[in-house]
C-alpha cells in the first residue's frame, strides 16, 4: 500500500534489514535490553490513520487494524502501554517521524524500498501488497491504459501515486485512503491506483466499487525504526518469527484481509528476511 515498486532487485545490504536475533525482552520487564522508549513507561508507534484494513478508526472510537494488533503484541511482550499517534505518511516515510522521537517505530502498510531504507531501518518483511486498480462498477473503466488524459487518485508519497505517474496518469493527490476512496465514490475522481488490500477494504464498504486490474510490483511491507534502534528491531523480528513458527500470523491475515488473505501472506520461503 503506501509503497514501492519491485523489492526483488534489493539486496539483503541495501534494504538494511536488520536481523531476528534479538532476546525477548530485557530483564527489568520494561522493554527489550537496551532500548528506551521515546516515552517512558510506553511503546509510541506513528501510524497513518485511517488506512484500512491497517489502521482505522472502528465504529467504537477505537483504533484498530492489523499493524494496530501488530503493534500490540510488541507492547505486551515489552510490557509497555501502546500509544498510537496519528502521522501523516510523507512524515513516515521520510524518517522524520522517527528522527525527531515522534515515536518509536512506525508501522503503517510501508514498502520496503531502497530510498526508504536509506533513512531509517526495516524489520523483516511482514505482509506482501500488490496494486490495483480502483473503479466505480458503473465507469465501465476496465484498464489504466484508458485513463491518460484523465484524474486518477492515489495517496501522496505512495507507490499508488508514482505507479499512475509513470503510467501517464493525471494524478490527483489525497492525504489519506479514506479521502481518496470517498473521491472516486462521488465522482471527483475517474479510478484511483491503491494496494489490493485497501481496495478491498472499499469495495467491501461500498457495493459501489470493484477492483479493475492488478499489477504484480512485488511489494513487501515493513516495520520502521530509526537507525541504529537495533534492540527495537530485533525484538519486532524476534516476534514476526514466534508468530510465523505458532501459526498466529496466518490466522491474524486471514482475520484482516478476508479473500486476500493468501496473496498478502508472506510466503514460507521469504519469512526472516
Amino acid at each position: 500500500m503506501k509503497r514501492s515498486l519491485s523489492i526483488a532487485a534489493l539486496t539483503a545490504a541495501s534494504v538494511l534489514v536488520l536481523s531476528a536475533c534479538g532476546g525477548s525482552g530485557g530483564d527489568d520487564g520494561n522493554g527489550a535490553e537496551g532500548f528506551q522508549p521515546v516515552s517512558g513507561g510506553k511503546l509510541t508507534l506513528c501510524s497513518d490513520i485511517p488506512y484500512e484494513p491497517f489502521e482505522f478508526t472502528d465504529e467504537n472510537n477505537e483504533t484498530v487494524g492489523f499493524d494496530i494488533d501488530l503493534a500490540k503484541k510488541l507492547s505486551e511482550r515489552l510490557d509497555l502501554e501502546l500509544d498510537v499517534v496519528t502521522t501523516g505518511f510523507e512524515a513516515i516515510e521520510s524518517g522524520s517521524a522517527l528522527d525527531t522521537a515522534q515515536c518509536d517505530l512506525a508501522l503503517s502498510g510501508m514498502s520496503i524500498t531502497e530510498e526508504r531504507a536509506t533513512k531509517f531501518d526495516f524489520s523483516h518483511k511482514y505482509l506482501l501488497d500488490n496494486l490495483g486498480l480502483m473503479v466505480t462498477k458503473d465507469s465501465g473503466i476496465k484498464s489504466l491504459d484508458e485513463l491518460k488524459d484523465k484524474e486518477v487518485g492515489a495517496q501522496q508519497a505512495t507507490t499508488g501515486e508514482s505507479y499512475a505517474k509513470d503510467a501517464g496518469a493525471k494524478v490527483v493527490q489525497f492525504e489519506d485512503s479514506g479521502l481518496l476512496t470517498q473521491a472516486i465514490t462521488s465522482g471527483q475522481i475517474d479510478a484511483a491506483v491503491a494496494n489490493l488490500s485497501t481496495i478491498y477494504a472499499a469495495t467491501q464498504a461500498s457495493d459501489k466499487l470493484e477492483l479493475a486490474e492488478d499489477y504484480d510490483t512485488d511489494e513487501a511491507l515493513g516495520a520502521g525504526f530509526k537507525k541504529g534502534n537495533t534492540e527495537l528491531a530485533d525484538e519486532f523480528n524476534t516476534m514476526l518469527g514466534e508468530m510465523f513458527e505458532d501459526g498466529s500470523y496466518d490466522k491474524l491475515v486471514e482475520e484482516w484481509f478476508g479473500e486476500v488473505a493468501d496473496a498478502a501472506k508472506v510466503p514460507e520461503d521469504q519469512r526472516g528476511s
